[in-house]
């Protein structure tokens, strides 16, 4: 069955609902420009959801001499931090020295470089400590001694996507998930987009530029718009595993291995700890990437180098795997592989232009963003005023970038019958927007049909009807983390119930 109906001509197309495509959505829409962003799957559902869960700096990107990208890098982190202070927050991360490794000079070197390159304001600086009387040396093996503590950010990186997604549409962007481009034709001055909704039914869009915002699949949509490039893209896989929590404290842990890659061990979700990442060039289909065998094994040997509490791919209740698509620098190892990005703009004066990013990395998202919309400013006189997303809340994030504590506070009043945790995930989800959908409940019963671990009706038809959540996996994996959570008995009502109102 085919759709003959086609949209007025859009200043901006942005082809994939990531963190680049969404923050350059966002970006666009809020200086007056007309823009359609169209995902084929759900937004945040590759890369931008798989990552490490980290607003920094990339402390070991010094070793490969990208100070460029560091400062960059580190300056966004307290900017970003005062955009989404529900999402995002400061972690203290714990770097043991480990004799025969990276010298103590050369760590004291990084951190202090790390500490004054960014223009660190809020954060608190690096601390040399003794892991034989600071708490975060209780959970490792023993002859551990000295160490440092130095500081970077955790984000919620599927909920940042939607909701710059979400401040896109609010501002006038057109947002359709679960619709696959499957050709382009640059016809003038415009480029004709057809598309494949998930019902199998086709459709057609117009737009003046497109940004080609589709991650590990750059190469593959220049190919769909019969364009040629001499770029080549390098794609690494980055596997994670999460595990019943290793240690009580809210610290984080940077540890090195023997073959000079790093690993981080982050406090997750309140009970579990996530290890990560791998870094493994990727050759195989970019749908449902997973963590190989081999990798959750490495992840839980590094992990036994450090922990008291030793774990095996048995203790392993989740993994997930993203492919980053990085510039290929012709780098030996992956790791060494640069996480900067390029912007390239294809076209002639005149006619249609595709704006292709390559590489980039969640931290410098807003930035990238910026600075794509500034270079199609040319091509487009809708597109009006400087960038304004440095300062510009995120929503639910209209707060005090350290008043989480008082809006947990507050909506403990309000509702009193929610279970502490249950508020405690629902504040770092929604910020000031939760109480859009708790509205006047003052009681558990009002907030309709509760699914199990907190999640409501109430919830899930704000998920749907704003945040364009379809499927269980929408809703248990990116837009919330309840699918650690939920077993299978406790899916299938809310499977059945999505079915009904679909």
């Amino acid at each position: 069955m085919s759709s003959q109906a086609v949209d007025p001509i859009h200043d901006l197309a942005v082809i994939g609902g990531g963190i680049n495509g969404c923050g350059i959505a966002r970006d666009a829409a809020g200086r007056g420009a007309s823009v359609l962003l169209l995902e084929k799957g759900d937004l945040a559902q590759g890369t931008s959801s798989a990552s490490t869960k980290l607003i920094h700096g990339g402390l070991r990107y010094l070793e490969h001499y990208e100070f460029a990208l560091v400062r960059e890098s580190l300056s966004e982190r307290e900017r970003l931090w005062s955009m989404a202070p529900h999402i995002l927050h400061p972690m203290r991360f714990v770097l043991p020295w480990v004799p025969g490794l990276r010298p103590r000079w050369l760590l004291r070197l990084g951190l202090f470089l790390y500490d004054h390159m960014g223009g660190r304001r809020a954060l608190p600086p690096t601390q040399s400590i003794d892991l034989r009387r600071h708490p975060a040396g209780a959970p490792l093996q023993p002859g551990f001694g000295p160490g440092y503590v130095y500081s970077d950010g955790w984000v919620d990186d599927a909920r940042l996507v939607i909701l710059n997604a979400r401040d896109a549409a609010d501002r006038g962007a057109s947002i359709h998930t679960r619709t696959e481009v499957v050709k382009l034709d640059r016809e003038g001055e415009h480029w004709t987009i057809h598309a494949r909704l998930s019902s199998g039914e086709t459709s057609r869009f117009r737009a003046r530029v497109v940004v080609n915002a589709t991650g590990p699949s750059v190469l593959a949509l220049l190919a769909r718009a019969n364009q040629s490039t001499d770029r080549h893209m390098r794609l690494v896989r980055g596997s994670h595993i999460i595990v019943p929590r290793l240690f009580d404290h809210d610290f984080a842990y940077f540890f090195q291995l023997p073959d000079d890659r790093i690993f981080f061990a982050i406090p997750y979700e309140r009970d579990f700890t996530l290890i990560g990442t791998t870094d493994s060039d990727h050759h195989g289909v970019l749908d449902h990437v997973t963590a190989s065998a081999e990798e959750v094994a490495y992840l839980c040997e590094g992990a036994n180098r450090y922990f008291s509490r030793q774990i095996t791919p048995a203790d392993v209740i989740w993994s997930y795997a993203g492919v980053r698509p990085l510039v290929d620098d012709g780098s030996g190892k992956p790791e060494a592989a640069t996480r900067g990005y390029r912007l390239e703009l294809e076209g002639k004066e005149g006619e249609a232009r595709m704006l292709s990013i390559f590489g980039g990395k969640i931290t410098t998202y807003r930035h990238l963003a910026a600075e794509a919309v500034d270079m199609m400013k040319p091509l487009l006189p809708t597109l009006a005023g400087k960038e304004w997303t440095a300062s510009a809340p995120l929503p639910g994030g209209d707060f005090p970038m350290t008043g989480l504590a008082d809006l947990l506070a507050g909506l403990s009043r309000d509702y009193p019958f929610l279970d502490p945790n249950w508020i405690d995930r629902i504040s770092r989800a929604y910020g000031t927007a939760t109480r859009r959908w708790l509205g006047g409940a003052r009681r558990l019963d009002d907030l309709g049909v509760h699914f199990g671990h907190g999640l409501t009706e109430a919830e899930v038809d704000y998920l749907t009807a704003q945040e364009w959540a379809q499927t269980t996996d929408d809703i248990l994996w990116r837009r919330t983390k309840l699918g650690l959570r939920f077993d299978a008995v406790q899916t299938s009502p809310l499977s059945r119930w999505l079915e009904e109102r679909s």
